[in-house]
């Protein structure tokens, strides 16, 4: 069995560091980066939430995040995070956050994500307002302050900038679609990086950083997800 893991490692000035996904127990040692995550034990501090919606629609969400195996027809003694809403404001932002601690304070650092989640959207499928697949974008980024859910002005937003639909902001990287790569809608294991494009977060004053990954969606109808590994690689940049 394999449960999360938090692995500090003396090399942090190395410019290639990685994780491979594998089924094997490892022991948490310090907090800090790099970072890998595969939920075999419980979420590993991942909170779920949803924002980008009015205070009108809150009933109408469907909003829910739970601690569950991956779907058939994949391996489902594989634990997940698993995410789903309905996006009835045609904008919704579904998210997890976590808190990473022991990093060097006020300092920048270049981070890696590397995701794999369960998806069973063909990037050519057409639903109301948009693709399923290819109309859902994946986000990924990180900030010193921790991400939260504001209301303004009736409407459920985030305290933090990460971009709208596909374009990114200043919290927030693109890493693409949710497209499942085939042409049936039966769940499929997808990764996407930002391995070409590290994504830069500044540590607070505490030597924190709160990770972010979630995906803003102009489809209009059910989305329902499965994280299966949340892996993070970095260095200080100079």
């Amino acid at each position: 069995m394999m449960k999360s893991t938090l692995f500090l490692f003396a090399a942090l000035t190395s410019s290639s560091l990685t994780f491979t996904a594998c089924h094997q127990e490892s022991t948490p040692l310090q907090p800090g980066l790099p970072y890998q995550s595969s939920f075999q034990r419980d979420t590993d501090g991942w909170v779920a939430e949803i924002t980008d919606y009015g205070t009108a629609q809150s009933d109408i969400m469907e909003f829910k995040s739970s601690h569950k195996g991956l779907p058939v027809p994949l391996d489902t003694t594989r634990k997940s995070i698993l995410i789903e809403s309905m996006n009835r404001s045609d904008d919704a932002f579904m998210f997890l956050k976590r808190k990473v601690t022991g990093l060097t304070p006020n300092t920048d650092y270049s981070l890696v994500f590397d995701i794999e989640l369960a998806s069973r959207y063909p990037g050519n499928s057409i639903g109301i307002g948009g693709s399923p697949g290819s109309s859902v974008f994946l986000k990924a980024g990180a900030s010193a302050v921790e991400p939260v859910k504001v209301l303004q002005n009736g409407f459920y937003t985030i305290n933090i900038d990460k971009g709208e639909q596909n374009n990114e902001g200043e919290n927030a990287i693109l890493l693409g679609n949710i497209s499942s790569g085939v042409e049936t809608e039966d769940y499929t294991l997808i990764s996407r990086s930002n391995i070409d494009k590290p994504f830069v977060a500044r540590s607070s004053d505490k030597g924190e950083l709160w990770l972010l990954v979630g995906t803003d969606s102009g489809f209009e109808g059910l989305t329902t997800l499965y994280y299966s590994r949340i892996n993070v690689t970095t260095k200080p940049t100079m």
